[in-house]
């Protein structure tokens, strides 16, 4: 028997497992958030149109979009390009409206058309970044964001929307400046501090990414995967108590974080606190079961019954060190071997290695317009 730490087995994929580790290799998903359309946000005082009728029905376009009534903005913005075709705006909006829709190519054709119109406006070679990645091309979308922010350097959403496609194709360095950026420029943006953090823990800077999870976990206190990472990486650096306090704060907020019960469970139980862990194990394991996890049931299940098997036994050390009696032969005493009292207990599964996951922020939710205009 071996001990290691979570960190070798996090990153090398070794068969102990102590901690479910939520994060490590990135994936984009369909379940997470990316930064999505913009729409030039005017001043009052600024002229979009030299005729006014061209401008009263931009203003319509506008304030129907506003009220999320797509039909009604889509012909008041085409009726105001019939009267002047130069519009770069109004085709920026069709271009979110057809992107809302989702019909892509047009999307991409609005906004084309936009950047022809208007070569400065930042927010159509943002929103064509987003239909770009949308539409799987990548190299497109990152070339767009890089444009958008050669014309507005101050975009953060454009830094953190790079950084996400960044990182999707691997560039790992190159995402971690751009979401640095975005958090440069937008200090409250919890899902930059969040990817940072993940980007971070992929190339082992440990104590950059406990940083970054802290941040993150300051400006949304709801993140169960954040609380679980940064619980996770405390223990890779023996601060087994503040892992212990971040697992208990993630329950005290997130009561059905079927990961925090576990990840706590596992915690205490390494450190000999075998019976509040096996409450939080039973917890998590009713939970598992009724997700239909049978995976992570089977594991903890084996946890259980080592902890039944030591509970009634007359003087085993808590901090021993021992392998899981295999199932088909419960009654045999599982190998003993005395660690040092600071040296977190290894357990060791006779299971398959578990995957790492990770829950990055990247597309796919409704579009938040920051579009806005004075509808008196």
């Amino acid at each position: 028997m071996y001990q290691i730490t979570l960190f070798n087995k996090c990153l090398y994929g070794l068969r102990q497992v102590v901690i479910l580790c939520s994060s490590a290799f990135v994936m984009l998903t369909a379940s997470t958030v990316m930064e999505l359309p913009h729409s030039k946000v005017l001043a009052k005082e600024e002229v979009i149109s030299q005729n006014l009728e061209a401008a009263s029905l931009f203003q319509q376009g506008v304030m129907r979009y506003n009220r999320n009534d797509l039909p009604a903005a889509e012909y008041a913005f085409r009726q105001a390009l019939e009267i002047d075709s130069q519009l770069g705006e109004a085709r920026n909006y069709l271009g979110n409206i057809m992107l809302q829709q989702n019909r892509l190519d047009l999307a991409a054709q609005e906004y084309g058309e936009a950047i022809r119109l208007n070569p400065n406006l930042a927010q159509a070679y943002y929103n064509l970044g987003v239909v770009m990645h949308k539409k799987g091309q990548p190299e497109a979308a990152i070339s767009a964001y890089r444009q958008a922010l050669v014309v507005d350097s101050t975009m953060a959403s454009a830094q953190y929307n790079l950084g996400s496609v960044l990182y999707e194709q691997g560039k790992v360095t190159e995402a971690i400046a751009a979401y640095q950026e975005a958090v440069n420029l937008d200090k409250e943006n919890d899902k930059a501090y969040f990817n940072l953090a993940i980007a971070f823990q992929q190339q082992g800077k440990i104590e950059q990414a406990i940083a970054s999870y802290r941040q993150g976990i300051q400006l949304n206190p709801n993140n169960a995967v954040a609380y679980n990472n940064l619980g996770s990486l405390l223990v890779v650096q023996e601060q087994t108590q503040a892992a212990i306090a971040t697992y208990r704060e993630a329950i005290r907020r997130m009561p059905n974080d079927t990961t925090a019960y576990y990840n706590l469970g596992v915690t205490l139980y390494n450190q000999g606190e075998l019976q509040m862990a096996n409450k939080l194990l039973k917890h998590a394991h009713k939970k598992y079961q009724e997700q239909g996890n049978t995976e992570k049931t089977g594991k903890i299940g084996q946890i259980i019954e080592y902890i039944a098997y030591i509970q009634k036994q007359p003087a085993i050390p808590a901090t021993a060190t021992a392998a899981l009696p295999q199932k088909s032969t419960p009654a045999t005493k599982p190998t003993e071997k005395s660690t040092p009292a600071n040296q977190p207990q290894v357990v060791e599964f006779s299971v398959e290695q578990q995957e790492l996951e990770v829950t990055p922020n990247t597309l796919e939710t409704p579009i938040e317009t920051s579009a806005n205009f004075d509808n008196n």
